[in-house]
């Protein structure tokens, strides 16, 4: 099954380090961020959770929940959070999601759905893709795919910054532009007429091209 940016977030029920969830009673009202991991102690990813587990609270304060995967049951996940508390300072409080049959890996297209067997006699290699972070919104659909390889640690501090753009960009008639972070200016949306910008701007923009007006990021009306 392929997946594209807006696609409903498929749903399925799984087992987790905090017990069984639903996925999209799970996230309920708010955003999340769903993000996987190709096999249990393996060394990127451990610095990425405790990473994650450490900014939490910033995701928290934004309406986001966090969830995490890894293709191993949820009893090696456990041994896992020990080691990421002991070298990582952080035990991580949100969720990680037991993947052993593959099944989730597969139904967001991370493994191809012919793949063969469970997590058993699997290595990190063998599961190169499953290094993926999907955003989804209240409303359950994709907002954003990211695919890492695994030598390369991922950014979450890009990933809160792009939550930052979508929750202001939902609720404004904005975009942000490039390398854009709170309080920079943001772009007016094309479909915006000049009349209308003057009403939802009455402090004025800067004009560079006609397709492309620069105004003070506006007050976020919620999330």
């Amino acid at each position: 099954m392929s997946l594209r940016i807006n696609d409903v977030a498929p749903d399925f029920s799984a087992m987790t380090t905090q017990g069984p969830i639903r996925f999209h009673d799970w996230i309920g009202d708010s955003w999340a961020v769903l993000f996987s991991h190709p096999k249990d102690f393996t060394p990127v990813c451990t610095t990425e959770l405790g990473y994650m587990a450490r900014i939490e609270p910033e995701f928290t304060q934004r309406n986001c929940k966090l969830i995490g995967l890894s293709v191993d049951p949820v009893e090696s996940h456990a041994a896992w959070m020990k080691d990421i508390e002991e070298t990582q300072g952080v035990l991580p409080k949100y969720p990680i999601i037991g993947d052993s049959d593959l099944a989730i890996s597969k139904m967001y297209n991370m493994l191809p759905a012919e793949e063969p067997g469970t997590s058993e006699g699997r290595t990190a290699a063998t599961n190169a893709t499953v290094r993926s972070v999907f955003m989804i919104g209240p409303d359950k659909r994709i907002k954003l795919m990211l695919t890492y390889p695994m030598s390369t640690g991922r950014n979450f501090d890009e990933i809160l910054r792009v939550l930052d753009s979508m929750q202001l960009t939902a609720s404004s008639k904005v975009a942000t532009p490039v390398n854009w972070k709170q309080g920079d200016d943001v772009i007016i949306l094309p479909s915006v007429s000049d009349d209308e910008a003057r009403q939802l701007f009455p402090e004025g923009w800067t004009t560079v091209k006609p397709y492309l007006r620069k105004v003070k990021q506006p007050q976020r009306r919620g999330a």
